[in-house]
């Protein structure tokens, strides 16, 4: 519903800009009407686009009142500046043009084929006629700069400067067409028709303006190239808002600790350094042509020579040591855990916690598996190529006690492979899984694919949706006929125990990819999924005590808005995915202290998806949209924020360190869409930018 109102507003704004370009020009010229037959033909057609006029525009305010009407004030607030560009000039037609059309029309009512008089030409180039249809169309052009460009917080200048461009703008064509008028009533006859001369006036204009804009311009591009080293530690930083999306105002800011912090490099915060791993694994990154199941070839870069990379399972406890070797990567590579909360300096973010790997180069993590659950692993160094490319696996925590024999346990990893489409890790066609009835089996669903929500459809049996993002749900109940829907990044865990029948896992809605899973191994894939209400973990499953909830006192509070705004990113104007108005590395880095308890509200203002992910903590969801989780407790480390969303999510900050957050479609967040998490004390030497080898996203 947001995205339809909010493309309606935007749709009726280009609509109204079109017509009022044309409106204008035709009122503009009607002094060059031939005959009064002809002049009064060319006033009624101008009155009737009064009404296009005023339809269209309204076709704006209806937009931006349906906006109000089903979004919080935060959505919308910024947008109330654009139905007075578009009323006022609307009114100035009704009042000022149409009464002097209908006394033209009057004064031509013999519609004779006579010539125009002195007193008509003056009539017909009054600017009371014209000047009022072009302000609608520069009410709209400024009304669709603010609609890409206006942030939360609201910048006065962001606002001031269109508004005062404005009224320069319309203050120039009304002088314009007076003069015009002037002219005729000292020559006593019409200026010559000559449409070349006034496009090549209009197109002087044109190259003035942008001689004029051109400076601001290109001081603005090259300003936004990434510089060639900026510390991850530093930037703007967020000690605490506090805003309330309730009632539109900001508590107290809260600030930095008064009592000096101990500062700590994130080299410091390792994991154990002595002691014999429990768990050891080599990872070597190279390129190599892998085939799919299919046979079809993929020029990828691999983890030991296979896409996806191994996969990595270990019990919870245990002492993991994996050592990363970059055989021939020129860009560099990492290991990120994702969703796995390691210590900082485990946490494989090249230009944070480490460098990147560069061929030839090896790097070895070392951590405690605190965490039992499905999560993934993937290189943090040109994030969007080298996943898109292969460098990533499956993670498994099993409990300490391993996972019951009895369990068939099945890891399905949907990857979009470069020109071979989507496949569960290496497989792009259907597999068939032999399993006994009774057998209860688990599904480890992970969607690795970048800006694409994954849909899986179980059929043939009741299941339960037994854990998110890795954590467990408080008793889920059954489900059946629902369609599991996965972000980039995001992961289910699906329960079932099989039956004597076929059961079905889709993956899309081709019918082309998934698993059939049979007593004795055969069974087809339905052709078409049926369509599906989507899984909601909102009110899924039963409530369990939490370390806090909504009602806790939280020691910050801070608001994530993001958007979609036109501007400058690295030498580009692009319409960019922001952070509360700003792309990295002008994006806030949220300050925290150690044992604080931190509360953010996530607010999309955008027109796409992003799958928010926090590094190194988990979140408790405490409400979607203003509507409380009533379930299970919902722990997430990717949360999909749909267009017009609001989440309040909140976590206790037990892990020091510097943390990205970013959104999970990796080409948003290559573009600028990351921000960090700072705590208190925190030092990093490593850096990012041009002149470094480190390049996070």
């Amino acid at each position: 519903m947001y995205f339809a109102a909010i493309s309606a507003a935007r749709g009726f704004l280009l609509l109204t800009l079109l017509l009022a370009w044309i409106a204008g020009n035709k009122a503009s010229l009607l002094l060059f009407s031939s005959t009064e037959a002809n002049l009064n033909r060319k006033a009624r057609k101008l009155m009737t686009w009064a009404v296009v006029l005023t339809l269209s525009s309204a076709g704006v305010v209806g937009g931006i009142a349906w906006l109000m009407a089903i979004t919080d004030s935060i959505f919308w607030r910024d947008r109330l500046l654009i139905p007075p560009l578009l009323i006022v000039p609307t009114v100035m037609i009704w009042t000022v043009s149409v009464p002097r059309l209908r006394k033209i029309r009057q004064a031509t009512g013999r519609k004779t084929n006579s010539p125009l008089d002195l007193r008509l030409l003056v009539r017909a180039s009054q600017p009371a006629i014209i000047a009022p249809y072009q302000f609608v169309a520069l009410g709209a052009l400024t009304g669709m700069y603010w609609t890409f460009t206006t942030t939360v917080p609201f910048d006065i200048w962001n606002g001031a400067i269109p508004l005062i461009l404005l009224l320069i703008a319309g203050m120039a064509l009304w002088l314009s067409h007076l003069n015009r008028s002037s002219r005729i009533s000292l020559d006593g006859k019409a200026p010559a028709n000559r449409p070349f001369m006034r496009l090549m006036r209009r197109l002087a204009v044109l190259v003035v303006a942008i001689a004029l804009g051109s400076v601001p311009f290109y001081s603005a591009l090259k300003a936004s190239r990434l510089p060639e080293t900026v510390s991850m530690a530093e930037g703007p930083m967020d000690n605490g808002s506090g805003m309330s999306l309730a009632h539109h105002n900001h508590s107290e800011a809260v600030t930095a600790s008064a009592e000096p912090v101990k500062e700590i490099s994130v080299d410091s915060l390792t994991g154990p350094a002595e002691g014999k791993p429990d768990v050891s694994y080599t990872l070597t990154a190279e390129k190599k042509t892998v085939k799919l199941a299919s046979g079809r070839a993929v020029e990828a870069w691999t983890y030991n020579g296979q896409i996806p990379g191994p996969e990595l399972r270990f019990k919870k406890g245990q002492l993991v040591e994996v050592k990363l070797a970059n055989k021939d990567i020129e860009e560099g590579v990492t290991l990120h855990w994702h969703g796995l909360d390691v210590p900082n300096a485990e946490d494989g973010v090249a230009g944070a916690t480490q460098n990147a790997v560069m061929p030839g180069e090896t790097h070895t993590y070392r951590f405690v598996a605190e965490q039992v659950g499905s999560f993934w692993y993937h290189s943090h160094q040109d994030s969007r190529e080298a996943v898109e490319k292969g460098l990533f696996g499956s993670l498994v925590v099993e409990p300490e006690e391993g996972m019951p024999a009895d369990v068939k346990d099945i890891t399905v990893m949907t990857h979009l492979w470069d020109n071979h489409g989507i496949a569960i890790g290496d497989n792009d066609g259907i597999q068939h899984i032999k399993i006994e009835p009774g057998t209860p089996v688990r599904l480890r669903l992970a969607n690795t694919d970048d800006w694409i929500r994954q849909t899986y459809k179980l059929l043939g049996t009741t299941f339960q949706v037994a854990a998110i993002d890795g954590t467990e749900l408080h008793e889920p109940g059954n489900l059946n006929k629902v369609s599991l829907d996965l972000i980039t990044g995001g992961r289910y865990d699906v329960t079932f125990t099989m039956p004597d029948t076929p059961v079905t896992l889709n993956v899309g809605q081709g019918g082309k990819l998934g698993i059939v899973m049979s007593p004795d191994g055969n069974g087809e894939l339905p052709k078409h999924a049926p369509n599906l209400p989507v899984f909601d973990p909102t009110h899924y499953g039963t409530p369990t005590s939490t370390p806090f909830d909504a009602n806790s006192h939280f020691d910050r509070e801070f608001t994530m808005v993001l958007d979609n705004q036109l501007g400058f990113f690295n030498g580009k104007l692009a319409l960019n995915y922001t952070i509360n108005g700003e792309v990295f590395p002008n994006t806030p880095m949220f300050m925290v202290r150690e044992g604080e308890l931190v509360k953010t509200t996530i607010v999309n203002r955008g027109a796409v998806d992003h799958p928010m992910h926090l590094h190194g903590h988990h979140m408790l969801v405490l409400s979607r949209n203003g509507e409380p989780v009533t379930g299970s407790p919902w722990w997430t480390d990717t949360l999909d924020t749909a267009p017009g969303e609001v989440y309040e999510v909140a976590f206790v900050a037990d892990n020091p360190g510097l943390w990205m957050d970013h959104c999970h479609n990796l080409a948003h967040a290559a573009s600028g869409m990351t921000m960090h998490l700072m705590y208190e004390g925190i030092t990093s030497p490593y850096t990012v930018g041009t002149a470094t080898s480190n390049h996070p996203e």
